[in-house]
């Protein structure tokens, strides 16, 4: 089993920034890939960044430019940050591990961008 632990969400003015973070406990050896996705109210969970063990990232074009995504091996976190804020990034955001086929996920963090 792999826990995740989100944090960092709020609300913020558009053009702004934040930074979120996810902590991974319990089995984490062999975690193949970790990812931010979003779920907007009415629509459905899309990728927003994903990074690999070996630390290949893609990105939605809707955030290429704007966001980074980003780990820190030592403390067992990803982090995502989000600049350039734009009140359609408002959403529900989760992370994700990958680990030998079986997909975790996190509890979710709020993001508000008001215009």
């Amino acid at each position: 089993q792999v826990q995740l632990v989100e944090s960092g969400g709020g609300l913020v003015q558009a053009g702004g920034s934040l930074r979120l973070s996810c902590a991974a406990s319990g089995s984490i050896s062999s975690i193949a890939a970790m990812a931010w996705y979003r779920q907007a109210p009415g629509k459905q969970r899309e990728l927003v960044a994903a990074i690999t063990s070996g630390d290949s990232t893609n990105y939605a074009d809707s955030v290429k430019g704007r966001f980074t995504i980003s780990r820190d091996n030592a403390k067992n976190t990803v982090y995502l940050q989000m600049n350039s804020l734009k009140p359609e990034d408002t959403a529900v955001y989760y992370c994700a591990a990958r680990r030998m086929l079986t997909n975790y996920w996190g509890q979710g963090t709020q993001v508000t961008v008001s215009s």
